[in-house]
C-alpha cells in the first residue's frame, strides 16, 4: 500500500517536473546471438533492494522537488538566453537507409520527410568505423570518435580468457552476503558499470539546468544521471542475464529453438510437454535464485486450457488470458518467490502458435518489469514505473524484438512484424508524452523498428538473395510499409510541434544486403596466422576453444575486425608488442584490403585498416588491431563472429537475417532530415551532438571530435 500511494505520488512530481523543465512558464511537459552475444548468465538485483531504492528516490524527488523547482526556474531561465529554440527534439530511425529512403522519396510515398527535405533540409550523414549500432550511437551521444568512447563492437575479447563479453556494460553479484539458513542475503549493491566513455550531450545540457528526455537510446545502460528522465535500451538483459531467450513449448519433439548439447544457448529454449485431454501443464522458468544458497531455479506454474472454439485459456500467476491462434497475449506480470516477502518481477507475454495436431506456444524472454524493475533500467529509477503505471506494461529488454525466433523458424515473418510493430506503438506513446510534457530542453527517441525489419527482410527486397532462392517473396512489400509508417510518425511529431522546436531526424547507419560472409578465422588459417589444435582444417566450437595458442599470431571474434595474439597482452600471447605487432598488423590489413570473392569476382573487403588509422582517443588500445570493412553484399561470417573456423572462407548467407549494415561506412551512411536549414558539405554523426548544443545555446566542449552544423550560428 506504502509503495503504491508513493508511486502515485511520484507520477504526480515527474509529471509536475517534466512540464516545466528549466523553470520558465511554457507557451503550449547474453548479447543475442543474431547480433553475436555470449548468452552468457549476468547476475540480477535481488527486488527488493531496487524497490529499496526506488522508494528511497521517490522520497527524496517529493521532499525536495520545491527547492530544485526554485533552483531551475532562475538557473533555467540563464542557460536559455543564448538558446536558437525554445526545444531540440531528435528522431532516431536506427538504420533508415539513404538509397531506399530517396528512392521512395521520389515515388511521393514518403511526405513528411520530404517536407522536411523541402522546407529545412536533408543530407546525407556519415556514420562510425564499423557502422554498429553501439558504435554509432555512443559517437553520437558523445560528439566523438570510438577511441574516445571505449566501444567498438557488440563484443568485447576477455584478453586473460579469449572469451567474450558485452561491450558496454558489466554486472557482477553483491560482494557481500548475510547466510540465513537457506538463504545469502546481500549486504552490498551489486556492481553495475556502464563501459562507455565521454560524457554524453543530455549530460552537458543538465549542467546547464536545460532538462532532457532521453528514451530508448543504444548504449544508455546503466543510466546516465543528469538533469532529465532517462529509459535504457540496448544491452538491458532479460530476467535470465541474458540479451533474450525465448521458449517455446511443444508436444512433439519439435527441436526447434533448443541448443545442441555441446553449443551455448542459442537465443531460446524448448520446453517438452505433455497433454492431459484438452489441458497442458507447465512453467515459465526464470533464473537461478541467488537468494538461496542452492541456488534453485525459479518457476511459475501456468494451465492452458482448449476452448471449443479453436481459442485457449491461460491460467498463469493469479491471472487469465485467453489465448487466440496467431495473436500475441497482453503482458502478463510475473512475481518469482526468493524468500518470504521477497519476489523478482518480470513480464512476458505468450503467442499461441498451433493448438493441433500438434501443441506450439512461444513464450518471449521474460523481461525486467519497468513497474518493479530489478535492476535499474531508468534515471530516475522510479521514471519507468511512471511509464508503466501511465501507459501500461512495455517491452523493456534492449533488444526486444525477437530476430533469433524468427531465424529458429518459432515465429513466423508476419508474427515478427506484429511483435515489432506492437513495440513501435509502446515506444511511440513514451515518446508522444515526453512531447507534451518537455515543453522546453532536449527530447531524443530512437526507433529501432527499422533496423530489426531491415535486417530479417531485406531478403524481400532483394530478388537475387539466397535465402529468398526456392522461396516464394511473400513479403515484397514489408520494407516500403516500413517506411511509409515511419514517414507517418515523422507527421504525427510534427503536428505535435511549434514553430520555436527544432526537429532532427536522422539514422545511425544505413543497410545493405548481406548475401555472403566472410570467415575471418578460416583466411587467417589459410594464410598461417591461426593454427587449430592437432591441425585440424575447421572447428564447429565456438569461441575459439580449439585454437592453439601456441602457435596463432592472430584470431577473430566479433563483427568488428580481428585481434593479434599479443605477448603480455593476451593470456598466451606470442607476438612481441611494439615493431613486431605494427609490421603484423599491417601486413594482415594490406593483405585483406581487395580480398576477393573467387565464387562471385567481387571485392568482399572494400578496406582493412590498423585500429590507429580509424580512431583517435585514449581508448584505442581497446579496439581489434585490424579493423576491416566490407563491402556491400558481405560480412563477417556468422561462424567468424563466434570465433568458429568454417571449411570454406566465403559461404552464402541463407538465414532470415539477410540485410546488415556491419561494412565499410563509405558504403552505408544514415540520413539527417531537419526542419532548419543546416549547413551544407560533409555531416557526420558526431556532429549531432554540438549542433543540439548550439540550438539550446551551448558551446561545443573541446573533447568532442564533431562540429555544429547550424549555418554560421543562425537557425533559419
Amino acid at each position: 500500500m506504502i509503495w503504491r500511494l508513493i508511486a502515485v505520488l511520484l507520477l504526480s512530481v515527474i509529471v509536475l517536473f517534466g512540464a516545466e523543465p528549466t523553470g520558465v512558464a511554457s507557451a503550449s511537459p547474453r548479447v543475442h546471438h543474431a547480433y553475436i552475444g555470449p548468452g552468457a548468465g549476468i547476475a540480477l538485483v535481488g527486488s527488493f533492494l531496487a524497490v529499496l531504492t526506488a522508494l528511497f528516490s521517490a522520497v527524496v524527488a517529493i521532499v525536495t522537488w520545491p527547492v530544485r523547482r526554485i533552483w531551475l526556474f532562475f538557473r533555467g531561465r540563464r542557460a536559455m538566453q543564448d538558446a536558437h529554440v525554445r526545444r531540440v527534439v531528435i528522431v532516431g530511425l536506427d538504420g533508415l537507409d539513404p538509397d531506399v529512403a530517396e528512392r521512395f522519396l521520389a515515388e511521393g510515398l514518403l511526405p513528411n520527410l520530404k517536407r522536411l527535405q523541402h522546407t529545412g533540409s536533408y543530407q546525407r550523414l556519415g556514420t562510425t568505423f564499423p557502422p554498429l549500432s553501439p558504435v554509432a550511437w555512443s559517437s553520437f551521444s558523445t560528439g566523438t570518435n570510438p577511441g574516445k568512447h571505449n566501444i567498438f563492437d557488440f563484443l568485447s575479447r576477455n584478453p586473460k580468457t579469449y572469451g567474450p563479453s558485452i561491450s558496454s556494460v558489466r554486472i557482477r553479484p553483491p560482494r557481500r552476503t548475510l547466510r540465513v539458513g537457506p538463504y545469502r542475503i546481500p549486504l552490498s549493491r551489486p556492481e553495475i558499470r556502464g563501459l562507455r566513455r565521454s560524457k554524453p550531450f543530455w549530460a552537458l545540457l543538465g549542467e546547464a539546468s536545460i532538462f532532457s528526455a532521453v528514451l530508448r537510446v543504444p548504449i544508455t545502460f546503466p543510466c546516465d544521471r543528469f538533469a532529465g528522465v532517462q529509459l535504457a535500451a540496448m544491452c538491458v538483459p532479460d530476467l535470465l542475464g541474458t540479451q533474450g531467450t525465448f521458449t517455446l513449448y511443444t508436444d512433439n519433439g519439435d527441436s526447434a529453438g533448443a541448443p545442441s548439447a555441446s553449443e551455448p544457448d542459442p537465443g531460446g529454449r524448448r520446453i517438452a510437454v505433455q497433454r492431459d485431454g484438452k489441458v497442458v501443464r507447465s512453467y515459465l522458468e526464470g533464473p537461478a535464485n541467488s537468494i538461496r544458497r542452492d541456488n534453485r531455479t525459479l518457476r511459475i506454474d501456468f494451465t492452458l486450457r482448449e476452448n471449443r472454439d479453436g481459442s485457449a485459456r491461460v491460467d498463469v500467476a493469479g491471472q487469465r488470458f485467453r489465448l487466440q491462434p496467431g495473436s500475441f497475449s497482453p503482458w502478463i506480470r510475473l512475481a518469482f518467490p526468493l524468500a518470504p516477502g521477497m519476489r523478482l518481477r518480470g513480464i512476458c507475454r505468450l503467442l499461441l502458435k498451433q493448438l493441433h495436431p500438434h501443441l506450439k506456444l512461444y513464450a518471449t524472454p521474460i523481461q525486467i518489469d519497468p513497474d518493479h524493475p530489478a535492476m535499474p533500467i531508468s534515471h530516475p529509477t522510479v521514471y519507468s514505473s511512471y511509464l508503466a503505471r501511465s501507459q501500461g506494461s512495455f517491452a523493456t529488454l534492449g533488444l526486444a524484438e525477437d530476430t533469433w525466433a524468427l531465424s529458429e523458424d518459432v515465429l513466423s515473418d508476419d508474427d515478427f512484424l506484429d511483435q515489432a510493430y506492437q513495440i513501435h506503438e509502446e515506444r511511440k506513446t513514451m515518446f508522444f508524452d515526453a512531447l507534451d510534457r518537455v515543453r522546453r530542453g532536449m527530447i531524443v527517441c530512437v526507433f529501432d523498428g527499422p533496423d530489426r525489419i531491415q535486417h530479417m527482410f531485406w531478403r524481400y527486397h532483394d530478388a537475387d538473395h539466397p535465402a529468398l532462392r526456392g522461396r516464394p517473396n511473400t513479403h515484397p512489400t514489408a520494407i516500403r510499409d516500413m517506411y511509409v509508417r515511419m514517414d507517418k510518425l515523422v507527421g504525427e511529431t510534427l503536428d505535435r510541434l511549434e514553430d520555436d522546436t527544432a526537429v532532427l531526424v536522422m539514422s545511425d547507419h544505413g543497410f545493405k544486403p548481406f548475401r555472403r560472409g566472410v570467415d575471418l578465422n578460416r583466411w587467417l588459417l589459410d594464410n598461417g596466422y591461426l593454427v587449430l589444435k592437432g591441425g585440424a582444417r575447421c572447428s564447429e566450437r565456438s569461441y575459439l576453444v580449439d585454437v592453439d595458442w601456441e602457435q596463432t599470431r592472430a584470431f577473430a571474434l566479433g563483427l568488428a575486425g580481428l585481434f593479434v595474439n599479443q605477448r603480455d597482452r593476451e593470456a598466451c600471447g606470442i607476438v612481441e608488442g611494439g615493431r613486431q605487432r605494427d609490421a603484423l598488423v599491417a601486413e594482415i590489413a594490406r593483405k585483406l584490403t581487395g580480398l576477393t570473392d573467387p565464387d562471385t569476382g567481387a571485392v568482399a573487403i572494400h578496406e582493412a585498416v590498423p585500429r590507429e588509422q580509424a580512431y583517435a582517443g585514449p581508448y584505442t588500445e581497446n579496439a581489434p588491431d585490424v579493423i576491416v570493412g566490407y563491402d556491400v553484399g558481405y560480412r563477417v561470417s556468422w561462424e567468424s563472429a563466434v570465433g568458429k573456423t568454417a571449411a570454406s572462407v566465403f559461404s552464402d548467407n541463407t538465414k532470415a537475417w539477410s540485410g546488415d549494415h556491419s561494412i565499410h561506412p563509405e558504403r552505408v551512411p544514415g540520413v539527417l532530415f531537419s526542419n532548419r536549414k543546416l549547413a551544407e558539405g560533409p555531416a557526420d554523426i558526431t556532429d549531432v551532438a554540438p549542433t543540439a548544443l548550439e540550438l539550446l545555446g551551448l558551446g561545443r566542449p573541446a573533447y568532442m571530435d564533431g562540429k555544429s552544423l547550424l549555418c554560421n550560428g543562425e537557425v533559419s
